[in-house]
C-alpha cells in the first residue's frame, strides 16, 4: 500500500523559543500536502511550546505535535517521532537549524527518479557573528561525504568510507527510508553523540545512496547547545561512540581494505583528541587516571594497536596526522 506521506520531517523541540519561528518558516515555506510535519516538545522550560503552538495557529499546513512527560534527550525525542511517523522517508532536523530554499524539491526529485535507500546533502554553518574566517574555514558550504555526486550508488563499503572519510555523521543531512529502522534500530537513549552511534549502523543496511552536494541545512552554531558545553557524561559517550562499529561492518564486509579502515581510524584518533583535551579542562585531576582507559578504548575500536596505526599514516605519507597523533597521544 502506498504511503499517505513521500516524507516526514521530524523536529524535536527544547528550549529554542529563540530560533523555532525561523526553522518553522523555513520548512512550511518548501511543504505540500503528501509532506508529514511531526514536531516534539521535550519539556521544554522555556517558551518553546508556546511558540510552536502559536505559530501553528496562523498556519493552514497540518503540523503533528507530541509531547513527553518527562524530559528525555534528544535521542528519545527522535525514537518517539520515528515510531510515529508515517512517511516513506524519515528527515530529522534540529529546531535551531533551518532547512534551504528548495532543499524539498531538490530531494523529491531524487526520490521520483532513483528511490534510494539513502539521501546525503551537505550543509552550511550559521552563527550570530559570521566573520571572514568562518567564510575562508568554508563554513558557507561544508562537505558531508567524499564520494561520487549526482549519481545512485549501490556500494557499501565506498558507502562507509565516505562517511567516515569527511567525518560527518549528523542524522540531519542524512535522508533515510523509514523501512531501514525497523523496530530494532533507535538512537541510544539517554547518550550524547548519538549520531555517532547510530549513523554507521543505519548506513549498513543501505543498498542503495544518493549523495546531492549541495546545502539543504544551515546547522547553528550557539552557545547553550549540546555540542558547545561539556561534561563527564559527554566525555564518557563520546569515547563509547565508535565502539562495535568496526565489528559489525568487518562481520558484513571483511573485504575492508586498510585505507578505508584508516578513514575510520583517523576519525576515532579526531574523536580521542577532543576527548582527552576536554577530559583535562573539565577534571583535570582524573586526567592521568582515564587517559589510560580512554587510549586503551580507541585501539579497542580500531583494532589496530598504536604501532600499527602509525604505520598505516606512514606508509600513505600521512606525517602531519602521524605527528599530531604522536604529539596528543
Amino acid at each position: 500500500m502506498k504511503a499517505k506521506y513521500w516524507l516526514s520531517i521530524l523536529i524535536p523541540v527544547y528550549n529554542v523559543e529563540d530560533y523555532l519561528r525561523e526553522c518553522l518558516a523555513s520548512v512550511l515555506s518548501q511543504v505540500d500536502s503528501r509532506i508529514e510535519i511531526i514536531l516534539l516538545d521535550d519539556c521544554s522550560t522555556d517558551n518553546s511550546l508556546k511558540v510552536l503552538t502559536g505559530f501553528i495557529a496562523q498556519v493552514s499546513i497540518p503540523i503533528k505535535i507530541m509531547q513527553h512527560n518527562k524530559n528525555s534527550g534528544l535521542s528519545a525525542a527522535r525514537n518517539s517521532m520515528l515510531e510515529a511517523a508515517q512517511g516513506t522517508y524519515l528527515w530529522f532536523l534540529d529546531s535551531d537549524d533551518l532547512m534551504e530554499a528548495g532543499a524539498i524539491q531538490q530531494l523529491k526529485t531524487i526520490v521520483d527518479d532513483h528511490s534510494p535507500d539513502l539521501v546525503m546533502c551537505d550543509f552550511r554553518v550559521l552563527r550570530e557573528r559570521q566573520r571572514l574566517k568562518h567564510k575562508l574555514r568554508g563554513e558557507d558550504h561544508r562537505v558531508s561525504f567524499v564520494g561520487e555526486p549526482n549519481t545512485l550508488l549501490r556500494d557499501p563499503v565506498a558507502l562507509f568510507y565516505g562517511l567516515y572519510k569527511k567525518g560527518e555523521l549528523h542524522a540531519w543531512s542524512k535522508i533515510s527510508k523509514r523501512s531501514l529502522w525497523g523496530e530494532d534500530l533507535r538512537f541510544p537513549p539517554g547518550r550524547y553523540m548519538e549520531d555517532m552511534v547510530t549513523t554507521p549502523r543505519l548506513a549498513l543496511r543501505v543498498s542503495s545512496y544518493f549523495y546531492c552536494p549541495q546545502v539543504w541545512v544551515a546547522y547553528r552554531q550557539r552557545q547553550g547547545s549540546i555540542l558547545a558545553t561539556t561534561s563527564e557524561k559527554k566525555i564518557e559517550d563520546a569515547a563509547l561512540g565508535c565502539a562495535g562499529i568496526l565489528d559489525l561492518w568487518l562481520q558484513k564486509h571483511p573485504q575492508l581494505s586498510s585505507k578505508i579502515r584508516l578513514a575510520f581510524s583517523h576519525y576515532c584518533a579526531r574523536t580521542h583528541y577532543v576527548v582527552m583535551r576536554d577530559l583535562r579542562r573539565l577534571k583535570p585531576n582524573l586526567y592521568a587516571q582515564q587517559k589510560e582507559n580512554y587510549r586503551q578504548q580507541l585501539f579497542n575500536n580500531i583494532h589496530w594497536n598504536k604501532l600499527e596505526l602509525c604505520w598505516q599514516y606512514s606508509k600513505r605519507g600521512l606525517f602531519s596526522r602521524l605527528l599530531r597523533f604522536l604529539l596528543k597521544h
